[in-house]
Formats: C-alpha cells, structure tokens, sequence
C-alpha cells in the first residue's frame, strides 16, 4: 500500500497538517478542486505555514480530484457539506480498503461520506487545534491543540499512526472517537448559533447565560438518549469554561455568516434536531433555535440546510 498522503481541502487545517507531514518527509500529494486552483497554487509556489516568527514555504505537488494514479490514504479536510460530493468525485481512484481520515465539524457527514466509499475505512477526527488562514496557500498556526482519532468499526489504530507524531501532529488514537464528536457537536450548538443571532463574540454570551443553560439541559438530555452519557457530562459547566476561554473569538460559524459563507449547520444544530426527533426526545428550546437561526440565515440569502 502507498504511504502517499493525498489531502483534500487547503484551507486552514489541511494546509496546517500538509504542511507539517511534508516537513517531517512524508509523502504529500495536495488535491485541489479545478485546474484554475492548481494553476494559482503552482504559481505561488507552494504552502507557507507560519509558526509564531517562523514562516516556511513548502512546494508540496499537487493535482486535480481527475489525475490519475490510486489513493491508498486520504486526510478530507473540507467542509462537513463537502464532504460526500468530494469523496464521490474520487471514487474511482480509491483503491480497496483505503484509508479516509475525515475532519469534519459535527455528525452525518461521516455516514454520508462512507456511502460513497463502502469499501473504504473511515477515521473519525476531532481537533481542537487553531489555524487560520492568512490568504490564499498561507496559514498561520494560531494555537497549539490536539487532535482525536478512532474508528467505532475497528478499534485498532492503522500502521501509519505514527507518522503524525513524527510530524509533530499532537494526537491519540482512542476507542470512543464518537463520544467526543458528540461533545464537540453539543459545545457548538449551545454556542455557535447564538453568537449568530446575537451577533457577538463568544464572550457576549455571558449576557445570555439563561439561554445558554437552558440549551446545555437539553442537550445533555439528548446525548443521554443517544448513548453518550460520557458527552453528556458537566456539559454545561465546560460550555461556560469555553466561552470564558475563547470570549475575544468569533465562533466559525459567525465568521461563516459575516462572509456570506455556507455554515455547516445541517451537520450541528440539525443533525441534534433529527436525532432527537428518532429517539423521541423534545427540545423546544433547540428547535426553536433552529428555526431562528434558518430564518436569519434565510433572511441574509445564505444556504440555511
């Protein structure tokens, strides 16, 4: 099997781990999404990856979804709404029992992505590493963090776990990958939407820490539904922590809405919504979220599934 990672998604995670496997030695092979991009991306020469005061270029190759040659490993590092469609487009290159790492935000985009791939392993990813990018083939690596992996289908990790150490991607390999997806999930329902409708920074929540509290009581409600007691824990004591933490932050999905940006909320707030609706749970309070938040979304002429 080749060791050759192939990553689809430049933005700012995909550029960060690209970046980081290259300068390690590893094997990189960017995919971009239309020969226009690949020709902007030769003539830049490459990634750059700046690290506090230290900026490096590094000319990783890179092709279109459409070249030829199979893909044994593929790190997706797009949006949750990508996902699936761009999984498709690579379906004829990927060989059996390749191996897809997915990084998406939220849930129902992993189950979606293995449709497309049947005969694919898929890894589930949870990072809570910041980057940003500065513009175009540039990142800046804002914040250290650390990165889940797991697959609820087959508890041992692949042969190539190591590489992320040797590159300096700080991971775990763990057996309960959808608990901490579920907790994730729960942490951006009870902050990203309001931070939209309130149109505040992730600090401005404590103004409307009533509201806050009583989304935590269903969510947490919910996740116990769903089997996820660990997720469900403390939820609302760490959501607060996490708005103390990041108060000067815009939430990404703000940061989706103020660009006039897809969010990713079919995979957040609605995945949470149809699950309760399977289980038979009622979340007033989450729904009529929802619906707010459609309706804004709507109202700004934005893509609200």
């Amino acid at each position: 099997m080749s060791s050759t990672w192939h990553i689809l998604g430049a933005g700012s995670l995909g550029s960060l781990w690209a970046c980081r496997l290259a300068r390690a030695g590893k094997a990189v092979r960017l995919i971009l999404r239309d020969t226009q991009r690949l020709a902007a991306y030769q003539a830049a020469g490459g990634l750059t990856l700046v690290e506090q005061e230290r900026v490096c270029r590094y000319a990783i190759p890179a092709q279109t979804d459409d070249a030829p040659g199979p893909i044994h490993r593929l790190l997706l590092a797009c949006k949750a709404y990508d996902a699936a469609p761009a999984v498709a487009r690579l379906a004829p290159r990927l060989a059996h029992g390749a191996e897809i790492v997915l990084l998406q935000n939220g849930l129902g985009s992993q189950d979606e992505v293995a449709e497309q791939a049947p005969h694919a392993r898929c890894i589930f990813a949870s990072s809570t590493e910041g980057a940003f990018r500065e513009q175009d083939w540039r990142v800046n690596f804002a914040g250290h963090g650390f990165n889940w992996l797991g697959d609820p289908a087959k508890p041992t990790p692949p042969e190539w776990f190591a590489d992320l150490h040797e590159a300096g991607i700080p991971a775990q390999w763990t057996p309960d990958i959808l608990s901490r997806l579920w907790r994730k999930l729960a942490l951006n329902c009870a902050i990203n939407p309001l931070t939209v409708l309130h149109d505040c920074q992730n600090g401005g929540l404590l103004g409307h820490l009533t509201e806050v509290c009583g989304l935590c009581e269903e969510l947490a409600v919910l996740l116990q539904r769903c089997g996820q007691p660990l997720a469900a824990e403390n939820l609302d004591e760490e959501v607060q922590r996490v708005i103390l933490a990041t108060a000067a932050n815009y939430s990404s999905m703000y940061q989706d809405v103020h660009h006039g940006r897809r969010t990713e909320v079919h995979y957040l707030l609605g995945h949470a919504c149809r699950s309760a609706a399977r289980h038979g749970v009622a979340i007033d309070r989450l729904e009529q979220l929802h619906r707010r938040l459609v309706d804004n979304l709507r109202a700004r002429g934005l893509p609200s599934a």
